[in-house]
């Protein structure tokens, strides 16, 4: 059967999240009169993505995140600044942010006129819904579910209920999620009941255990991939 209803993750899905974290990070920094060297980068990004993954594993909450990732790279490295003030000036910079993944723009455009679209994201309700308005993917989305909002997150089954008990006549067989995360998108999908298609334009290799329906390296792929299934 062919689908109907196409879930899309946003960061590193539609929006190049990594352009607009560096970005914003460097801003920040430069506003605190710090120095961003590779060191403090690397190591922010790696303990902030070890974050996001006890987060979405349940172990720590959203508001543990918020509070630590800035405070502690700040005591790696004997920063004398306020991880609180950081965090509200990255938060702010960072919706600012609304680079786009290639060829985005142009494949939700095509699939709204033959799709429903929504968006299934993690991230913080206000940033994800200015920089989907600014990149001007948001008038194509049907509706957008965000976990800070929800009380859940992906890849809790919780989570993928709320979505589906508020899609008009939603039906499983007729759904896809498409995403870059293996352990939230595609975990997500499979444990939910619904296809899955990863998102993977570097072309890891994947070694869990959670095997995706469908595997594309651009997003243009989803085009041809859509009219057959």
């Amino acid at each position: 059967m062919k689908k109907k209803f196409l879930l899309f993750d946003v960061d590193h899905t539609l929006l190049d999240f990594s352009t607009s974290e560096k970005k914003a990070l460097k801003k920040c920094f430069d506003d605190f009169g710090i120095s961003l060297t590779e060191e403090i980068l690397s190591w922010y990004l790696d303990h902030n993505h070890k974050l996001w993954t006890n987060y979405e594993n349940g172990i720590i909450t959203r508001d543990a995140i918020f509070k630590t990732r800035f405070a502690d790279t700040f005591a790696q490295f004997s920063i004398n600044a306020h991880g609180d003030l950081m965090e509200s000036t990255y938060r702010e910079a960072l919706s600012q942010g609304s680079d786009l993944i290639e060829n985005a723009l142009h494949t939700i455009q095509k699939l709204s006129t033959t799709h429903e679209l929504y968006i299934v994201t993690n991230g913080l309700a206000s940033t994800q819904e200015k920089r989907l308005k600014d990149s001007g993917l948001a008038p194509y989305f049907k509706d957008t579910f965000v976990s800070e909002i929800m009380g859940s997150q992906k890849p809790m089954i919780e989570y993928f209920d709320y979505v589906f008990n508020r899609i008009p006549d939603f039906e499983k067989k007729e759904a896809l999620i498409i995403g870059d995360s293996l352990s939230s998108d595609i975990q997500g999908g499979i444990r939910s009941g619904i296809d899955t298609c990863w998102f993977n334009p570097e072309e890891l290799e994947n070694h869990t255990k959670f095997q995706p329906t469908y595997e594309i390296h651009s997003l243009l792929e989803l085009l041809p991939l859509l009219e057959t299934n």
